[in-house]
């Protein structure tokens, strides 16, 4: 079994056509969980609706958005209509595919995160409302077995249900690494560089150790995967391999020709 998370930088026609033409195979030898990003796409329909998007950096290190209720439904609203694109793109190629957010049948329930500490550019740290953010504690794994276990193939969108019943926008990978994690699965981040770089040069393999010991000196965006992939190594998952979804049938190729980064425990 393995959970496969494409980036949203890679949900652009062609590519996201190869990519699901190779998930689609893959998917009839092995069960096969999809997540999807769509953070760009959020932020440009927030651009053009007139809202602003607001990022902020950690304490850690992470960059992430804000994401007041205005925004979270701009969120809502743009990640549903790319998680039936994907799922449309399944069953073109015959696969029977479900479209699901974390919301639906409880599938992803998250902590809201109230305050977040962030560092501003003088850098001095403040607290500030984490907005309608949050940070998964429960997969529904029953849910998901259910559906993998009668041929359906599950297409994830990174939204997550909180303690009051309220939408919850949480990170695509860190998304993918709960889901991979509680099913005791593989994970493949497929995004659009061909793994984990160190100056200039690509590291093939590294232990979930190493791994925490590069995170500060990591760019944001692979920031977050590495972070995710050790937590999910931490919490069950087999493996984690960052690798480049824009070449010709990326997941057989990450998977079969050992392409991108391995990390492992």
């Amino acid at each position: 079994m393995i959970v496969v998370k494409a980036g949203g930088a890679l949900l652009e026609e062609n590519t996201l056509e190869k990519i699901v033409a190779d998930v689609a195979e893959y998917s009839r030898r092995e069960k096969v969980v999809f997540v999807h990003g769509g953070g760009a796409e959020v932020t440009e329909t927030c651009r053009r609706m007139g809202i602003e998007p607001k990022f902020v950096v950690s304490a850690s290190g992470m960059r992430s958005r804000v994401t007041d209720w205005e925004t979270m439904q701009v969120y809502l609203m743009t990640m549903g209509r790319l998680n039936k694109l994907v799922v449309s793109k399944f069953l073109r190629m015959n696969i029977n595919a479900v479209g699901l957010t974390g919301i639906d049948g409880a599938l992803a329930s998250a902590n809201r995160k109230e305050k977040i500490l962030v560092k501003r550019e003088d850098g001095r740290r403040i607290l500030m409302d984490g907005g309608f953010t949050g940070k998964i504690d429960r997969i529904n794994v029953d849910l998901l077995k259910l559906l993998l276990d009668n041929g359906i193939l599950p297409v994830l969108a990174p939204i997550a249900l909180g303690k009051e019943f309220e939408p919850l926008n949480v990170d695509s990978d860190a998304f993918a690494a709960k889901v991979a994690s509680a099913l005791g699965s593989s994970l493949l981040y497929l995004t659009n560089v061909e793994g984990l770089l160190v100056d200039g040069k690509l590291v093939e393999s590294l232990t979930m150790a190493e791994a925490s010991v590069l995170l500060p000196t990591i760019g944001h965006g692979m920031m977050r995967k590495v972070q995710s992939a050790v937590e999910a190594l931490q919490e069950g998952a087999a493996s984690v391999r960052i690798s480049s979804g824009l070449v010709d049938k990326p997941v057989s190729s990450a998977l079969e020709k050992k392409l991108g980064t391995l990390i492992f425990k």
